[in-house]
């Protein structure tokens, strides 16, 4: 497998606050290696799988009509295994992070010392690193802007090998049909990022406002973990379907745990980000299902297939996605594919590019679930 993860992270969060060698070491102990292959099918399928992803970004310049889609040199693609995937993730949540945690060391200085930091850190780097295993053996794909790349300022597209081996043996579709289907959704958000090179930027502040202000107010966070344990011993659950919001179908709502810390304006940054996920996914969704079959040509049964996938998940990685906000995860795709259904379908896929020229272009969240407002608000021309 192919992977950069030694490579230096830019900003140096304090090591002594979130141990992310630990974290890392940590996932890679806890995640199995996936599917027995040998060393001539895994570079079989690292060969087919890079040229799915070659072949896949001409489509999404057919289907996006996106010129960033022409050159995509400023970022990687990557062809990784589990735990370089868990690898390659602490340090983008170490660049995410840094920000917040500097914050935190310089304003709380007399109450971190070098010992209850570093036993902190050993904590956190271990519960990093559980999450992080549970998750690598989940992710198809994964375009990561704000990890260090080996080719220039972009980020990079990490496409897990085990994972999509898989998933396409569980489902029994074709292998060459899948790979490039997934390469679809993959590609179309290394498209976006180089369609929108302010965007990486504008996430991070935001992501670095919203984990400092988690942070500040962690000290109450064992009162509101209590209530959210009492909540679920008596009953909340959610139904994995609904609508943002639906806080009343379990006790973290749909962000998972990170609800437990937020205030008014927390909630604000929250559904910011919130609207610009759902913009992202629902845009590489609505992609990966515009292909017909002359270009995948099973993709009827694959896209048939993998929806029913999670109908079959056991009760504990049901309880897992509740707490981790996985389900809330999944809405977005829906959610953020009608809206761009919507508006293609009123102004045009010329009309709907307008949203990658600036950070005044992106949807509100309730523009994600009413797109006319967001069409009437850009001053487009409406198609009806």
């Amino acid at each position: 497998m192919e992977s950069n993860p030694s490579s230096t992270v830019r900003h140096k969060a304090p090591a002594q606050l979130i141990n992310w060698d630990l974290a890392a070491s940590s996932a890679a102990k806890l995640t199995s290696a996936g599917p027995q292959v040998s060393a001539s099918e895994i570079a079989a399928v690292v060969a087919d799988l890079r040229a799915a992803a070659d072949a896949s970004i001409g489509y999404v310049h057919q289907i996006t009509g996106l010129d960033a889609a022409r050159d995509l040199r400023d970022s990687d693609l990557l062809i990784v295994d589990r735990a370089s995937w868990a690898k390659a993730n602490t340090q983008s949540f170490q660049a995410m992070m840094a920000p917040a945690l500097e914050h935190l060391a310089r304003t709380r200085k007399d109450e971190l010392s070098t010992a209850s930091a570093a036993l902190g850190g050993t904590v956190t780097g271990a519960q990093f690193g559980a999450i992080l295993a549970f998750l690598s053996s989940k992710v198809l794909g994964q375009y990561d802007p704000f990890g260090p790349a080996r080719n220039g300022t972009g980020g990079r597209l990490m496409l897990v090998a085990p994972n999509i081996l898989a998933v396409e043996r569980e489902l029994n579709v074709d292998p060459a049909d899948f790979r490039l289907w997934v390469c679809l959704h993959e590609q179309t958000h290394r498209v976006q990022f180089a369609a929108a090179p302010w965007l990486k930027d504008h996430m991070l502040a935001h992501i670095s406002e919203l984990t400092g202000g988690l942070l500040d107010k962690a000290d109450g966070l064992s009162e509101r973990l209590a209530k959210a344990a009492k909540g679920l011993t008596s009953g909340g659950r959610s139904s994995g379907e609904g609508h943002p919001g639906a806080d009343n179908q379990h006790p973290y709502g749909d962000n998972g745990i990170l609800s437990l810390l937020q205030d008014p304006q927390d909630k604000a940054r929250m559904s910011h980000l919130t609207a610009v996920m759902s913009l992202l996914e629902g845009h590489a969704n609505v992609v990966m299902d515009a292909v017909d079959s002359s270009i995948v040509p099973s993709v009827k049964t694959i896209r048939r297939r993998f929806n029913a996938r999670g109908k079959s998940r056991g009760p504990l990685e049901k309880f897992l996605r509740r707490v981790l906000g996985l389900d809330a995860k999944m809405r977005q795709y829906s959610d953020g594919a009608r809206f761009v259904r919507r508006v293609v379908d009123r102004v045009g896929m010329e009309g709907f590019n307008s949203v990658w020229l600036s950070a005044e272009h992106l949807p509100t969240e309730e523009e994600i679930h009413a797109p006319d407002k967001w069409i009437t608000r850009m001053g487009l021309p409406n198609g009806g």
